[in-house]
C-alpha cells in the first residue's frame, strides 16, 4: 500500500511537472534564440555604424579594427566597395548559426555571425534551473509521499497485526484502537465486534468441555468400580471375570481418551510427549481388533519393521489407529494389513485394506463421509496427529491407504 502511494504521488507530480515544464522550456529556447538573434542584429547596425565612420575618415577598415569587436564565438566578414574581404572569428558553418548582413551606404557590406553551439550553450543555462527544480519537486513529492503511506497505513498495519492475533486465538488480547480514517474504524469496529463474539463461543465451549468431563468421568468411574467388584466376586466364572477385566482395560482406554478429546477441545496437548516404540502401540491395537474383525470374515495382520522409535503420547497413536482400522472395517474390503517402519526423517504407520480408493483429499474435512459414516472420525484424526506434531494423509494408490507420520527419535550424539 505504501509503495503505491507513494508511487501514485511522484507519478502525479512528475505529470504536473511535464504539463508545465516541457511547454515552459520550449518558450524559454525560444525566448533565449529570439533574444541572441536581436542582441547580433543590433551589433551588427553598431558595426555598421563604426565601419562607415571609419571610411569617412578615410582609414582602412584591418582586422586589427575588427578584432576587438568580437564577442565570444562571432565571427565578422567585411565586403569593402572595391570588393575586397576581411573575415575575422569563426566562420558560419552551421544551420542553426545566427548571421545578420548589413549593406553599408559608401558600398559593400559587413556580416556578422554567432555559434549555434554557444546560442545552445545559452539554452541550457537558462533551462538549468527549471530542470533542478523539478527533480527538486519530485524529490520532495517523494518524501511527502512516503511520509503520508505510512501515516496512512499505520491503521491497517495495526488492524491486520490485530487480526492476525484474533486468527491465533488469543481473543482476549485483541486491542483494536479506533482511527480517524472512516474505513478503517469500519473494520476496526468488526474486528472488535467478531473478537467479542469469539471469546464468548470459546469460553461456553471451553465451559462445556469441563462440565462434559465432570458428567462423563463420573459414571465411568462408578462404572469401573462395579466392575471391578463383579470381577472379584468369588460367585463370578472364571471366563467371566476374564472378559470383565477385559472391560476395565477399555473402560481405562475410554478415561484416556475423554481426557485426550477434551485438551484437544480445550487447545491443549494431547499429553507430554515422550519416547515410545511405535511397533509396541501398533500391536496392542492389532490385537485388540483382530476378534471384532474376524467375526467379517477377514484378517487383521501387522508388518514392517521390528521397532521404530517416536515421541509422542501413545493415547493419541491408539486413537487414531482405531478409527483407521474401524474405517478399513466399515469401508474398506479384504485383509487389512497395518504396516509400521521409520525412514531418516520420521516414523511411520501405513492402514491399508484390499478395497478400491475412491476417496478424495476432503475425506478429513468433517461432515464428509466415504459412505454411511458421521464424518467425524477421519478429521479428529488427523487433528489429533496434527496435536502430536505428526500427519495423517490419504496415500494416492490403487487401493485404501492412510499413513501416519511422527517425528523420529534423534541419534544419539556419537562420543567424541
Amino acid at each position: 500500500m505504501r509503495e503505491r502511494l507513494v508511487a501514485v504521488l511522484v507519478g502525479m507530480t512528475v505529470a504536473v511537472i511535464a504539463l508545465y515544464g516541457i511547454p515552459r522550456a520550449y518558450l524559454l529556447a525560444d525566448f533565449v534564440h529570439q533574444n541572441e538573434s536581436r542582441k547580433i542584429e543590433r551589433s551588427v547596425v553598431l558595426m555598421a555604424v563604426l565601419v562607415q565612420a571609419r571610411s569617412d575618415d578615410r582609414a582602412p577598415v584591418t582586422e586589427d579594427f575588427l578584432l576587438p569587436l568580437l564577442n565570444e564565438a562571432e565571427g565578422i566578414r567585411y565586403v569593402g566597395p572595391d570588393g575586397r574581404v576581411i573575415s575575422v572569428g569563426i566562420t558560419p558553418a552551421r544551420a542553426d548559426d545566427i548571421v545578420q548582413t548589413r549593406s553599408l551606404p559608401g558600398g559593400g557590406s559587413i556580416t556578422l555571425a554567432r555559434s549555434g553551439a554557444l546560442v545552445d550553450q545559452r539554452v541550457s543555462e537558462a533551462l538549468l534551473p527549471l530542470v533542478l527544480l523539478g527533480l527538486a519537486l519530485v524529490a520532495v513529492s517523494a518524501i511527502a509521499g512516503f511520509w503520508m503511506a505510512r501515516r496512512l497505513s499505520r491503521p491497517f498495519r495495526q488492524l491486520a497485526n490485530a487480526a492476525s492475533d484474533l486468527g491465533h486465538g488469543r481473543f482476549d488480547e485483541v486491542d483494536v484502537p479506533h482511527f480517524g480514517v472512516p474505513e478503517a474504524e469500519q473494520i476496526g469496529s468488526a474486528l472488535r465486534s467478531s473478537a467479542e463474539k469469539l471469546a464468548t463461543l470459546v469460553r461456553r465451549e471451553r465451559e462445556f468441555a469441563v462440565n462434559a468431563s465432570h458428567q462423563l468421568r463420573t459414571p465411568v468411574t462408578a462404572l469401573r468400580l462395579e466392575l471391578e467388584d463383579l470381577s472379584q466376586w468369588p460367585e463370578t466364572p472364571p471366563h467371566v471375570a476374564a472378559e470383565l477385566r477385559h472391560a476395565l482395560s477399555e473402560l481405562d482406554r475410554l478415561s484416556e481418551a475423554i481426557t485426550d478429546l477434551l485438551d484437544l477441545a480445550r487447545g491443549l496437548r494431547q499429553r507430554e510427549a515422550q519416547e515410545v516404540d511405535l511397533v509396541e502401540v501398533v500391536d496392542r491395537s492389532v490385537l485388540r481388533w483382530q476378534p471384532q474383525v474376524a467375526t467379517q470374515g477377514r484378517q487383521l495382520e501387522r508388518t514392517g519393521a521390528r521397532t521404530a522409535r517416536a515421541r509422542t503420547s501413545p493415547g493419541a497413536v491408539a486413537q487414531v489407529l482405531d478409527v483407521l482400522i474401524e474405517n478399513a472395517c466399515a469401508h474398506g474390503e479384504g485383509a487389512i494389513t497395518v504396516e509400521a517402519g521409520e525412514t531418516d526423517t520420521h516414523v511411520y504407520v501405513r492402514v491399508t485394506d484390499e478395497g478400491r480408493n475412491a476417496l478424495g483429499s476432503d475425506v478429513f474435512q468433517r461432515g464428509v463421509s466415504g459412505g454411511g459414516g458421521t464424518g467425524v472420525g477421519l478429521a479428529l484424526a488427523r487433528e489429533l496427529a496434527v496435536a502430536e506434531g505428526g500427519r495423517l494423509d490419504l496415500e494416492h494408490l490403487p487401493r485404501t491407504s492412510f499413513v501416519l507420520r511422527l517425528p523420529r527419535v534423534p541419534e544419539p550424539a556419537a562420543p567424541s
